[in-house]
């Protein structure tokens, strides 16, 4: 008898752990499924009993730093039947052709999406991207027909169109390859809009939204009962740019009228590296990527230019690169800048003749400096030698890009003996009077010749380039600092080379090429350049730094003008108007003699 009892303990006490074990079990599994995972079982149990509409957020907007949204967000429609009306035919005949016309659709193609909506009870998207004006007529006709559901959206806009488009980029539809690659956490969808350039892609994170919704109730065969829950969507956070407005629009309107409307403009603010404006010609409008349903594109607009020739164009930075070469003449003390050597308009350096753009007469440095004359710098390289020009070219970086935080920048080419030996090739004294004067194999950016505009202006800081300032995330009101001051290297010169260079460059604005820049109440500091070009007509080049009178420089520039022959005459116009635009003041330029127009 007490065997007995002690086998039936045993056999108790094994089942009180089994079914502690099974409890244990079931209490982990409500724990994870009320606790641990609640929310995606409540998602998974809503799904069997909803079907959801989704609704495109906002993307975060892209401001200047003078508060002007350079890309937003308009109001956009889509149209859904939600099949769980009348079936009758004459019904859906009806309702095709009331409403065909406003989503652009033959009534036959849409009878036939109703029909199949009807039989399978479920919601069927008719149209996307329906402009405001069609959805009010839309509206109307949901009085009517109460089973077709008209939901809000939101589509990219750009309110200026073209204006700093090669900087803002674009959106378009996901390729197969990138939505393989999507982060899930974001919460893409088959159709979903995503930057395709510039800072739409670079940002893409931060400017996406979280996408709302119209949650419908399905029975369990997925027909549509009601409309239970509008899940609201959440806004992108917003990108603040260092952009001027005002720069940036003075700029590509200069460029678009132009010589020959191709060219581009590059601003920065030489006390930071930040960029004011950045602007390159042909642009084009991002807004025919998110058009409304049914607009008509012009044919024109559609031709597009993705080149960025601001930080990808490299061409000879031509006269503009003589400030180089009167800084190398001015650290060597060699030279006396006071000695007049004559310009009879070529300069005979023995196995050949070089010619200048003009005959000068007898000039000194500045007045080789104002007026451009290629013979001054013909001989002064050729007794100094071209080792301390290249010594200079370095100081300010030149063959290296910017760093500016762009896809694509090119580093353009530095040019000098030292390359040249090292591939054991010989360097000859016409390589240094090309040198002299900025031809030959040397070759810039816009951005790097700005960058170099910015050094001067800052006596030597060699700024990496910034376009952003700062992101906003509209939730949570939080900033995000992007953008800050970054020096690259320092152009150490004597505080009276950069003495000397201000005066030059000032005698250049006042009575020299660049006397298309002069403004009354600023202190403007400038060159020209007309770059050879042995494929069609020269290029336009003009370059500059500013302040208001008396005030250190607190703006710095450069312009290129493709195929516009004369920096004067072709980038003067477009870097006066950037002046005027930045500084707040409209004059009237003074007439320039063409003799002194480079």
């Amino acid at each position: 008898m007490a065997v007995n009892k002690k086998h039936f303990n045993t056999r108790l006490k094994t089942l009180f752990w089994w079914a502690a074990l099974a409890g244990g079990i079931v209490a982990l599994r409500l724990i994870d499924i009320q606790v641990l995972h609640h929310s995606n079982y409540v998602e998974l149990a809503e799904r069997n009993r909803t079907q959801i509409l989704y609704q495109t957020a906002p993307r975060g907007r892209v401001f200047t730093a003078d508060g002007v949204a350079l890309a937003s967000n308009a109001p956009a429609f889509s149209l859904y039947y939600l099949g769980s009306g009348s079936k009758e035919r004459p019904y859906l005949e009806r309702l095709s052709a009331d409403i065909a016309p406003y989503i652009h659709m033959e009534p036959s193609q849409l009878l036939t999406k109703l029909e199949a909506g009807g039989k399978s009870g479920k919601a069927v998207s008719l149209a996307e991207n329906l402009s405001t004006q069609n959805s009010v007529a839309l509206r109307e006709l949901q009085q009517y027909y109460p089973d077709i559901y008209l939901l809000e959206e939101s589509k990219r806009d750009y309110p200026y169109g073209s204006l700093a488009s090669h900087l803002l980029g674009y959106i378009g539809s996901m390729t197969d390859q990138q939505w393989r690659k999507r982060d899930p956490r974001l919460g893409y969808r088959l159709n979903a809009k995503i930057g395709k350039n510039g800072i739409e892609q670079k940002f893409e994170t931060q400017l996406k939204g979280k996408d709302g919704g119209v949650y419908l109730e399905v029975d369990y065969r997925g027909r549509v009962k009601s409309i239970i829950q509008d899940k609201e969507w959440s806004p992108g956070s917003d990108v603040h740019l260092t952009l001027n407005f005002k720069v940036q629009q003075a700029a590509e309107e200069a460029l678009k009228n132009s010589k020959t409307g191709r060219g581009a403009a590059v601003a920065l603010d030489p006390r930071s590296g930040a960029v004011l404006a950045l602007a390159s010609a042909p642009a084009y409008d991002p807004n025919i990527f998110v058009a409304y349903s049914g607009q008509e594109i012009p044919a024109s607009a559609k031709r597009i230019n993705e080149y960025n020739l601001a930080i990808q164009g490299i061409y000879p930075p031509a006269s503009t690169f003589k400030i180089i070469t009167g800084a190398a003449i001015l650290e060597e003390g060699d030279i006396d800048i006071h000695r007049k050597i004559n310009c009879t308009g070529k300069y005979d350096s023995g196995p050949r003749v070089f010619k200048c753009w003009g005959i000068h007469g007898p000039v000194d440095f500045f007045d080789g400096m104002s007026n451009s004359c290629d013979v001054y710098f013909y001989a002064v390289a050729a007794a100094m030698g071209p080792a301390p020009i290249e010594r200079m070219e370095r100081k300010f970086m030149f063959g290296k890009p910017t760093g500016i935080d762009l896809p694509g920048e090119k580093a353009g080419n530095l040019y000098g003996p030292t390359r040249r030996a090292r591939n054991k090739t010989y360097w000859f004294v016409g390589d240094t009077l090309n040198l002299s004067i900025g031809q030959g194999e040397l070759l810039v950016t816009p951005i790097k010749l700005a960058q170099f505009a910015a050094a001067l202006a800052s006596r030597g800081n060699v700024y990496r380039p910034y376009y952003v300032d700062k992101i906003v995330n509209n939730q949570t009101g939080k900033e995000q600092k992007v953008g800050e001051m970054e020096i690259l290297q320092r152009a150490d010169l004597k505080p009276q080379t950069y003495d000397t260079l201000y005066k030059a460059l000032k005698h250049t604005v006042d009575d020299g090429t660049a006397r298309r820049a002069k403004i009354k109440g600023l202190d403007v500091y400038a060159k020209t350049g007309t770059a050879q070009n042995p494929h069609g007509p020269d290029h336009g080049w003009f370059m500059a730094f500013a302040g208001r009178e008396g005030e250190e420089p607190s703006i710095a520039l450069a312009v290129f003008i493709e195929f516009g022959e004369g920096g004067s005459s072709a980038a003067g116009p477009v870097a006066r108007a950037m002046l005027e635009a930045y500084f707040d003041v409209n004059q009237v330029a003074e007439p320039v003699a063409p003799h002194i127009e480079e």
